[in-house]
């Protein structure tokens, strides 16, 4: 059987000591790390914003294959944010988020109800820019035409 290889006369390796601390600054670097991502509130407004931007593509797609439901009903609890898609037809689906202090506004006021034409575009032919803040500060514009993007409407 072979001796551990050796160096200077010592043995290589590291003492029970050594491992206990690194094992303790790891714990304390993982509990910064998590305080730093536990809030969800920072968050809040950016999810809400994609969230937002994924039911009004979701409305779109149901103008354009015709159907009944291609609109999009935006407005915002004391809790909670709700998106919902073709609101009062048997097809309503529902997105909502808690608002953790975050805040919505639109530039054409909350609630606000959006119906979509067959290729797409709002009925009302006017460009939207909503606004999710709290932490942080998000901004999703839907176009005139129909398209919704991040930022502010030109």
């Amino acid at each position: 059987m072979a001796d551990f290889p050796t160096w200077i006369g010592r043995q290589i390796g590291f003492t029970l000591v050594e491992l206990v601390i690194v094992i303790i600054l790891i714990g304390i670097l993982s509990l910064l790390g998590i305080g730093l991502f536990a809030g969800k509130s920072a968050f809040s407004p950016m999810l809400a914003s994609q969230q937002l931007a994924s039911a009004t593509r979701l409305a779109q797609q149901a103008a354009l294959a015709g159907a009944d439901h291609g609109s999009l009903t935006v407005r915002q609890s004391a809790s909670q944010f709700e998106f919902v898609v073709g609101e009062g037809t048997a097809a309503a689906q529902t997105f909502s988020l808690a608002r953790e202090g975050s805040e919505l506004s639109a530039s054409t006021g909350l609630p606000v109800t959006i119906t979509f034409d067959t290729l797409g575009r709002p009925a009302s032919r006017q460009n939207m820019t909503f606004t999710f803040s709290g932490d942080s500060s998000f901004q999703l514009c839907l176009s005139s035409l129909g398209a919704v993007y991040e930022g502010a409407c030109l």
